[in-house]
């Protein structure tokens, strides 16, 4: 009889998990919303725009590798390491840190970027500061290496 013993998430990967569900969630909802006034119509666009794709597939990617461990079977994962979790951190704010200029700096500028006309935008970054601390969090615990 074979015994199945698999390591628990831990804290940090359960954020950066949840980060990662709300970055997909946050990449759907509208980015930014310009016009909108009377008989303007109002047009908006989401992360499947420019550098906000890369938003994107960080989200999958992390949440690949956090059920990596799990589908490889008893096999320690080499890349289940803060590492891993802190290069996809770290290329998840730079693409939304240049997509966000771009959307500063664009014929709409800051205006089309309040919470109630970019939700997905503001929702982003918060996901993106938690993976961010998960991946730090990572890096300081004990247990963060494996």
């Amino acid at each position: 009889m074979t015994s199945m013993h698999r390591r628990g998430l831990g804290r940090a990967r359960w954020v950066a998990g949840i980060a990662s569900a709300v970055l997909v969630i946050a990449c759907v909802l509208p980015w930014y919303t310009a016009g909108g006034g009377t008989g303007i119509p109002a047009i908006s666009g989401n992360a499947f725009e420019g550098p906000g794709i890369v938003v994107f597939l960080v989200a999958l990617a992390t949440l690949a590798l956090i059920a990596l461990p799990y589908a490889a079977g008893d096999a320690p994962v080499a890349i289940d390491r803060w590492q891993s979790y802190a290069v996809l951190a770290i290329a998840g704010i730079a693409a939304y840190v240049v997509r966000l200029v771009q959307l500063v700096t664009s014929p709409a500028g800051p205006s089309s970027l309040t919470p109630d006309r970019a939700p997905g935008l503001w929702l982003a970054g918060l996901a993106l500061a938690a993976l961010a601390w998960a991946a730090f969090d990572l890096a300081t615990t004990r247990h963060g290496a494996r």
